[in-house]
C-alpha cells in the first residue's frame, strides 16, 4: 500500500503526467467523436484537424516561451492580425515581383511588436499583462489606420495559400510541417542551448538567475520577439487558409493558446513545462472544438463544456507551486 502511494505521488509530481493525461483525454475524445460520425477516425479527417491545429500550435509555441518566463502575452489577437494583414498589404504594394517578401515582411512586423513588448517588460519593468494588453490596443489602432477602417481588399498570395492548404510531402499538410519545424526549433532551443536553460532559470527565480550571470533582460526581450514572430506567422497561415486577411482574425486564439500551454503542463507561474505538452494541449483543444461542432451543441453549451474540461485538467495537475532556484 505504501509502495502504491509512493508511486502515485511520484506520478503526480512527474513532468510527464500532463502529457499522459492529455494524451488519454485526446484518445477518449477520438473514441467519443466516432460515436457521432463514422468519418471522425478517418485519416483525411484527422489530417484536417491537425492542419487546423497547426495555426493554434504556432501561436501556442510563442506563448509557451513567455509563460515559461513567468509572464503572459495578451497581444496575441492583433499581432496575429498584423501578420496576416501586413503580408497581404506588402504583396499589394510591391506587386508580383515583391510577393516573395510578403511572408517575411508580415512575420517581421509581428517580431517588431514583440520587440516593443520585450522592451516594456524587460527594460521598463512594466507587468507583462498590462504592457502586452496595451500593445494589443496599439496594433489594433495601427491596423484600423492602415485600412482606413474598412475591410482590406488584398488577398493572400499563391505562396501563402500553398503553405496553409497544400500537401507537398507524403500527403501531409504543409501547415503541419511548418508547425513541426517551429516545434523542433523550440525543443532544440529549450533543451540544447544556454538560452533555453536561462529561460527555465528566469521562470523559477529571476533574481537568482541574474545573480548567476544570466542576462535576464535580454532573454526576456528575445522570448517576446519570438512570441510576436510566431503569432504573426500564424496570421500568415490563417490568411493563406482563408485566402484573405481580415480585421480581428486573431481574436479566437488568445484564450485557446494560453489554455493549450497550461493544459500541456506548463506552470502558469513559469519555470516548468515542455513543448511536447503544449502539442498535446493544442490537439486536445482542437478535437474538443471539433466534437462540439459535430454534435451541433449550442454556443452556450460549447463554452460551458470548454470551461469544464480546462478546469478539470488544471485540477489534476495544474496546482503545483512555482519552483525555487
Amino acid at each position: 500500500m505504501t509502495r502504491m502511494s509512493s508511486l502515485a505521488l511520484r506520478l503526480r509530481s512527474s513532468e510527464h503526467l500532463p502529457v499522459a493525461a492529455g494524451a488519454a483525454c485526446t484518445l477518449a475524445l477520438l473514441l467519443f467523436g466516432s460515436l457521432y460520425s463514422s468519418n471522425f477516425l478517418s485519416p483525411d479527417y484527422l489530417l484536417l484537424q491537425l492542419q487546423i491545429a497547426s495555426f493554434l500550435g504556432v501561436v501556442a509555441t510563442g506563448a509557451m516561451l513567455v509563460i515559461l518566463l513567468g509572464g503572459i502575452d495578451l497581444s496575441v489577437p492583433w499581432v496575429v492580425t498584423v501578420g496576416g494583414m501586413m503580408s497581404t498589404a506588402a504583396a499589394g504594394w510591391w506587386g508580383e515581383s515583391g510577393a516573395v517578401f510578403a511572408i517575411p515582411f508580415g512575420i517581421l512586423c509581428g517580431a517588431a511588436l514583440g520587440l516593443l513588448n520585450g522592451i516594456g517588460v524587460a527594460y521598463l519593468r512594466v507587468p507583462s499583462m498590462i504592457f502586452t494588453l496595451g500593445i494589443n490596443a496599439v496594433a489594433q489602432g495601427l491596423i484600423v489606420l492602415q485600412t482606413g477602417g474598412f475591410a482590406p481588399q488584398d488577398r493572400a498570395t499563391p505562396a501563402m495559400h500553398l503553405i496553409a492548404t497544400g500537401r507537398s510531402w507524403f500527403g501531409l499538410p504543409n501547415a503541419l510541417l511548418v508547425w513541426a519545424v517551429v516545434g523542433a526549433g523550440t525543443m532544440f532551443l529549450l533543451h540544447r542551448t544556454t538560452l533555453g536553460r536561462s529561460i527555465y532559470a528566469i521562470g523559477n527565480r529571476e533574481r537568482a538567475a541574474y545573480l548567476s550571470g544570466v542576462n535576464t533582460r535580454f532573454v526576456t526581450l528575445l522570448c517576446f520577439v519570438i512570441a510576436g514572430a510566431c503569432s504573426a506567422a500564424a496570421g500568415v497561415l490563417l490568411t493563406g487558409y482563408s485566402t484573405k486577411a481580415y480585421q480581428a482574425m486573431g481574436d479566437a486564439y488568445q484564450l485557446p493558446a494560453i489554455a493549450a500551454v497550461v493544459l500541456g503542463g506548463t506552470n502558469i507561474l513559469g519555470g516548468r513545462g515542455s513543448h511536447l505538452g503544449t502539442v498535446v494541449g493544442v490537439v486536445l483543444i482542437t478535437l474538443l472544438q471539433s466534437i462540439l461542432s459535430v454534435m451541433q451543441i449550442s454556443e452556450m453549451g460549447r463554452q460551458v463544456t470548454y470551461g469544464v474540461v480546462i478546469i478539470g485538467m488544471l485540477l489534476i495537475y495544474g496546482r503545483g507551486r512555482r519552483h525555487s532556484a
